[in-house]
């Protein structure tokens, strides 16, 4: 299992200057704006080390959730679907 860092940790690890405040944080993190997402434990909430800060109408999430590696194998055709963008069958 993935060691969890609580949003300042990860904000120290990705960020060298100009750092989101923490108030932030917990907002992007509330939004879902964290890939794998966050977790609440307590009154924290606390995000794996290869967490990556995403825009959710960003046209290329796909391809950076790939980039990162954090995806299971079996999700990968699903990705690759995503990232080609080939089109679903017509529900009837």
């Amino acid at each position: 299992m993935a060691k969890l860092m609580t949003l300042t940790e990860w904000c120290d690890a990705h960020y060298t200057d100009k750092k989101p405040a923490l108030t932030t944080l917990q907002k992007w993190a509330r939004n879902g704006n964290f890939y794998p997402a966050a977790e609440k434990h307590g009154r924290q909430y606390r995000l794996r080390e290869d967490a990556i800060y995403i825009k959710p109408q960003d046209v290329s999430l796909g391809k950076k959730i790939k980039e990162t590696g954090s995806i299971a194998p079996a999700q990968t055709k699903f990705m690759e679907k995503v990232i080609n963008g080939t089109a679903a069958h017509k529900l009837r």
